[in-house]
């Protein structure tokens, strides 16, 4: 499904060509500012596609996580850092979450003042309907080839870890 946004232009490419003329060479921006719009655009779409499950993106991310935990669950302290979001949020989401039935918290016993959020059966059912919705909708991406996909993860990965996102892979040599 394409929106209609009613731009006569590309926004970003008409900043690219101030900016060369402002500051210089614009490649970096114009990169930069595209993934930003595409997270802007992706989230739009993946928030349209999860709210007749009660889910926004980041809910649907928490039970994603939770799913491929061991055991289904996971304290909040993990999760944060594994979404990379601050407790405060991380709490907000996991209290959305269990006003829903999708997921329940428990005092962790490896950590007294720790909590852990644990996926319900319900909570497995709708990220399996969630799920197929994104699927089908391609995570928003279904307008790249296989290939393409995989170059731009490739790409993506190469800015993460040089970022510090995620420790390099050993030397294969």
């Amino acid at each position: 499904m394409v929106r209609e946004l009613g731009l006569p232009f590309d926004p970003i490419e008409r900043a690219g060509q101030l900016w060369q003329r402002t500051w210089g060479p614009s490649e970096a921006m114009r990169a930069a500012t595209s993934v930003f719009r595409v997270q802007q655009l992706l989230l739009a779409r993946f928030d349209e596609a999860l709210r007749p499950h009660g889910l926004t993106f980041a809910r649907y991310e928490a039970l994603v996580l939770l799913r491929f935990s061991r055991r289904g669950e996971l304290p909040l302290k993990v999760i944060g850092s594994r979404l990379m979001v601050h407790p405060t949020s991380v709490t907000n989401t996991v209290d959305r979450l269990t006003a829903s039935g999708y997921v329940a918290r428990r005092p962790n016993p490896a950590d007294g003042r720790g909590v852990l959020a644990s996926i319900t059966e319900l909570g497995r059912a709708v990220l399996e309907d969630a799920t197929t919705d994104l699927v089908r909708l391609g995570f928003g991406l279904a307008s790249l080839e296989d290939d393409d996909l995989e170059q731009l993860t490739r790409l993506l990965g190469i800015v993460r870890g040089a970022a510090g996102d995620f420790p390099p892979p050993p030397d294969k040599y």
